[in-house]
C-alpha cells in the first residue's frame, strides 16, 4: 500500500523500536581478535600505524586473552615476530617457535579460549615472502612442505584452528594430509581462500615486520578486480578439505563475501584488516568521524554481506559496545 497508509518511519521513531526490527545482528562470540606476539618479557610495543595495537611478549599477551574471555569474544588469532629470521622461516616449524610457545602458555592459563594460529611464512622469512624463494619467485611446491611442518608444530602446541593464509596452490590439501597423518584428524582448517593482493595490508606488515624485501606478492595473492576467480579458489580449498573459508580484506570485498556465502555451505569468515582499522582510527583522531559509530557500522556491513565471523582489531571495543547496548 502507498503512503499515507504505509509509513516506514513508524518503525524508526525510538531506539527500542529500531532494536526490535533490526535485521542484521552480531555478538561478541562472532568476533576474533588478532594479536601479535614477540620474544622477551614485559614487552608491549605500540604499533605506530595501528593505534591501540601492540607487539606483546607472552606475559603481556595473557591479560589480553583474559579480556577476550571476559568480553565473550569468539577467540584470538596469533601472529608471531620471531627472535631471528632466515630464508626458510625455520621458527615457524619449530616446537620452540614464538607462536608455539605462546599457544602453550595461553592454553595452560585459559584452556577454554579458542586459539587460531595463522599459517604463513612471511613473518618468519628474512626476505618477507610467504615461502621458499627460487630465482626471485616463491617455489610453490617446496613451500608446501614448510607449511605442513609449521601446521604440525602449531597443532602439537595446542592450537584449536589452523588458518593457512599464504595462497600457495594445494596448501590446504597438503596441510590436511599432514595433520591427518599425525593423528590431528579433528583439527579444523580455516582457509584464507580468497586473499587479495591488497594495499590495505600496509599497517599489518609494520606490525608483523613482514614486508617483502623485494618485489611483491601479486604472483600468489589474488588480483583485486577478480570475482569469479575468488569462487574458484574457495571451491578448490573446500575440495582439499577446508572446514571454513575466509575473504580478506573485508570492506572493499563485501560483494565477494556475499557471493561466497550464497555459493558455499560452509562458515564464511572475513578479515577486517589493518588498513581498514587504521583509517577509522586516523579519521577519529582528527575529529572527522565518530569512531564508535563508524566501527559498528562497518562491522554491521561486513556481517550483512554474509560473514559468519569477523577477524577484527576492533573486537574488544566492539564487544564492549554490544554489552552496553544489551543492558
Amino acid at each position: 500500500m502507498p503512503f499515507p497508509t504505509q509509513r516506514g518511519r513508524r518503525l524508526r521513531y525510538t531506539p527500542a523500536m529500531r532494536r526490535l526490527v533490526r535485521e542484521t545482528r552480531f555478538t561478541p562470540a562472532q568476533l576474533i581478535h588478532p594479536l601479535f606476539v614477540r620474544p622477551g618479557k614485559g614487552e608491549e610495543i605500540e604499533i605506530a600505524s595501528m593505534p591501540g595495537q601492540y607487539q606483546l611478549s607472552i606475559d603481556r599477551l595473557l591479560p589480553r586473552c583474559e579480556d577476550a574471555l571476559e568480553l565473550g569474544l569468539g577467540g584470538i588469532i596469533l601472529f608471531g615476530i620471531p627472535e631471528s629470521k632466515d630464508a626458510t622461516g625455520s621458527d615457524a616449524c619449530s616446537d620452540d617457535g614464538i607462536v608455539q610457545k605462546a599457544v602453550r602458555e595461553v592454553k595452560q592459563h585459559f584452556p577454554e579460549l579458542l586459539v587460531i594460529t595463522d599459517l604463513c611464512m612471511c613473518e618468519y622469512t628474512d626476505h618477507g615472502h610467504c615461502g621458499v624463494l627460487r630465482d626471485g619467485d616463491v617455489d610453490n611446491d617446496a613451500t608446501l612442505e614448510l607449511l605442513a611442518g609449521a601446521a604440525l608444530a602449531q597443532a602439537r602446541a595446542g592450537a584449536d584452528i589452523i588458518a593457512p593464509s599464504d595462497m600457495m596452490d594445494g596448501r590446504v590439501g597438503h596441510v590436511r594430509h599432514a595433520l591427518d597423518g599425525a593423528g590431528f584428524t579433528r583439527m579444523p582448517i580455516l582457509s584464507y581462500a580468497a586473499k587479495y593482493a591488497s594495499s590495505f595490508y600496509g599497517p599489518f606488515r609494520q606490525a608483523a615486520e613482514s614486508a617483502p624485501k623485494q618485489g611483491d606478492r601479486r604472483s600468489y595473492q589474488m588480483d583485486a578486480p577478480n570475482a569469479r576467480e575468488a569462487l574458484k579458489e574457495v571451491a578448490m580449498d573446500i575440495a582439499e578439505g577446508a572446514d571454513m573459508v575466509m575473504v580478506k580484506p573485508a570492506m572493499a570485498y563485501m560483494d565477494i563475501i556475499r557471493r561466497v556465502k550464497d555459493r558455499f555451505d560452509l562458515p564464511v569468515f572475513a578479515y577486517n584488516v589493518s588498513g581498514e582499522y587504521s583509517m577509522i582510527k586516523a579519521a577519529a583522531a582528527n575529529g572527522w568521524i565518530d569512531e564508535k559509530m563508524v566501527m559498528m557500522e562497518t562491522l554491521t556491513g561486513i556481517f550483512r554481506a554474509g560473514a559468519d565471523a569477523v577477524l577484527t582489531y576492533h573486537a574488544p571495543d566492539a564487544a564492549r559496545v554490544l554489552k552496553e547496548e544489551s543492558r
